[in-house]
């Protein structure tokens, strides 16, 4: 099954429609606006239009759900790239409507559903307690701020799979008061060394919500005026996940990487240009392809275990 998403962390991207407003420090300057305008769509006002896709668009989900199940492989679908979900808005309600039973028509795709929004997940859903196992919910977390709200919104929500986006990451956030919540499967107990999330014990411990957060995805910024991310940020993030044995995915480090976490190429490009001898953490604004996604030397590209369907 071929990816479609230059998106490191899902297999498939779909948009359902484009556009959205901005509502917290990391929709500064949002890639999404960019790609929009450079199409001539003017969808980023609060009470600005917003932008359906076409039916052909909407059929390519059953597709991939198609594609998915013949190989028996999961495939994970980011939805929306190019807007918020949730976001409570007059041209919505029917396109968000038609989305929930599309998601229920593909079993064979773990739908990602990010926003910003957690607080008005529960009112525009219609599966009350009852959730498709293939749903995984998500907020972004850009600072300590957005963490203290959205998280505890987001813990309440009945996902099978609950994640964080912490991208852009602007400031240093601690996750520890909700990474450290106790995970266990119905049958009260996990396998040595597993991680958090639904082990596949048996049929009847899956039916049991775990609790906490299942999944941590960190990244810096790219774009023309990316904002930097240091260093200490994303290992703080990294240690608490891997304390709590929460799948962690380092995704990029956006146009500008601490001098001693770029590949050894780009750290040899620099440093001709440069000269040697600065600090390891020198913040260098080298493009975000150059500045690639190591941390300490490796890539972290860990998922939270998922049920087969």
């Amino acid at each position: 099954m071929a990816d479609n998403s230059a998106i490191e962390w899902t297999t498939h991207t779909f948009n359902p429609w484009w556009g959205c407003a901005r509502v917290s420090p990391g929709c500064r300057f949002c890639y999404a606006d960019g790609v929009a305008k450079r199409y001539g769509h003017e969808v980023w006002r609060r009470k600005g239009e917003r932008r359906v896709l076409s039916d052909a668009n909407w059929r390519r989900p059953l597709k991939w759900n198609r594609d998915a199940e013949r190989e028996g492989v999961r495939a994970r679908v980011f939805c929306a790239s190019m807007a918020d979900v949730f976001e409570d808005h007059p041209a919505l309600p029917e396109p968000r409507a038609r989305l929930w039973p599309l998601i229920e028509a593909t079993p064979w795709l773990d739908w990602q559903l990010l926003t910003k929004r957690p607080e008005e997940v529960a009112g525009m859903v219609p599966w009350g307690s009852d959730w498709p196992v293939n749903v995984w919910l998500g907020t972004s977390v850009e600072d300590q701020r957005r963490a203290d709200e959205r998280i505890p919104i987001l813990l309440g929500l009945p996902a099978r799979v609950r994640f964080l986006s912490c991208e852009p990451l602007l400031d240093p956030v601690d996750l520890s008061r909700w990474l450290n919540t106790p995970l266990v499967c119905g049958c009260g107990q996990a396998p040595d060394g597993a991680t958090p999330g639904p082990w596949g014990c048996s049929a009847a411990c899956m039916e049991h919500e775990p609790s906490g957060i299942d999944w941590v995805i960190v990244g810096g910024e790219s774009g023309p005026k990316a904002r930097p991310m240091r260093y200490e940020w994303a290992r703080l993030i990294r240690d608490e996940c891997r304390a709590a044995r929460v799948p962690f995915l380092f995704k990029q480090w956006g146009e500008t990487a601490p001098l001693g976490q770029l590949p050894e190429h780009t750290l040899a490009s620099w440093e001709i240009r440069n000269g040697p001898g600065f600090p390891p953490e020198t913040l260098c604004r080298v493009g975000k392809k150059a500045a690639g996604r190591e941390l300490d030397g490796r890539t972290h590209d860990e998922y939270p275990a998922v049920m087969s369907s």
